[in-house]
């Protein structure tokens, strides 16, 4: 299917909202405690704003997930629906650290058919199209072969790098924390690591864009269980997530995820 009109909202809305953001950044922005006691930003707020006011106001059949915005069981019945995380690592916002990002996808049914990941920072915008392949800034991006190194690269919580939960994998990846969990998605299509892994519960507007990258790069991409991501379900999460870019060795894919779920 061709989903032109869509993809060209999209990245126009995330450009438009990066500035939004970058703006904010360097001008000053209110910080907020959500009832989970994780922080929330007036940037967030206003990146949602824009976002939804472009998308809806092109597409207002599509039903709306957003982190920033009340749930609703209408999205349920929506043939479409639009994921939003308006920025991922708000900590890292706050800090005025370039590791947040916009991430945005458009689940048809239980998959995901467009999908964009903005970092305003950086003005790395990456992108994909169902059977369109991986795009950087309009550009397709090659599909990698192989591991450029024996021990492949990882994104990991910080908690379960502090906890020890891979340390029975931990001499054969080359762990790195992750601030953003979409930024690391991204880049792991992209090619500069080489998987996103997690046992910890994730929101879907987390990931969603995440899958669509990985999948149009050759990667692969599962939840805890390794079982494949459905999106739009009445509760928003999944078991945990792991990502992994083509070449990755199933053989250790598959040694991590038995790994006890709780460290010892």
């Amino acid at each position: 299917m061709n989903w032109d009109h869509e993809y060209r909202a999209l990245t126009s809305a995330m450009r438009e909202a990066g500035e939004e953001a970058l703006r904010r950044a360097r001008d000053g922005f209110q910080i907020f405690t959500k009832p989970d006691h994780s922080p929330v930003t007036s940037a967030d707020h206003a990146v949602n704003d824009i976002l939804q006011d472009r998308l809806l106001g092109q597409f207002p059949d599509d039903g709306w997930l957003s982190e920033e915005s009340p749930d609703s069981s209408v999205r349920l019945n929506k043939p479409r629906v639009w994921v939003i995380d308006p920025i991922d690592g708000t900590k890292a916002f706050i800090r005025r650290e370039p590791e947040f990002c916009i991430s945005v996808a458009l689940i048809e049914g239980t998959r995901p058919i467009l999908a964009a990941i903005f970092n305003p920072s950086t003005g790395e915008l990456y992108t994909a199209m169902r059977g369109q392949g991986l795009h950087l800034n309009e550009a397709p991006v090659p599909r990698t072969e192989g591991l450029s190194r024996p021990q492949p690269i990882v994104a990991l919580g910080q908690s379960e790098i502090q906890s020890g939960r891979f340390k029975p994998v931990e001499d054969r990846i080359a762990p790195r924390p992750m601030h953003s969990i979409a930024w690391a998605i991204a880049r792991a299509a992209g090619g500069a690591i080489h998987g996103v892994m997690t046992f910890e519960p994730e929101n879907e507007w987390d990931v969603a864009a995440g899958v669509l990258l990985i999948e149009e790069a050759g990667g692969s991409v599962c939840d805890a269980a390794g079982q494949p991501l459905q999106f739009n379900r009445p509760i928003p999460r999944c078991q945990g997530f792991f990502a992994t870019a083509s070449g990755f060795p199933d053989s250790l894919t598959s040694r991590i995820l038995t790994l006890p779920r709780v460290p010892h």
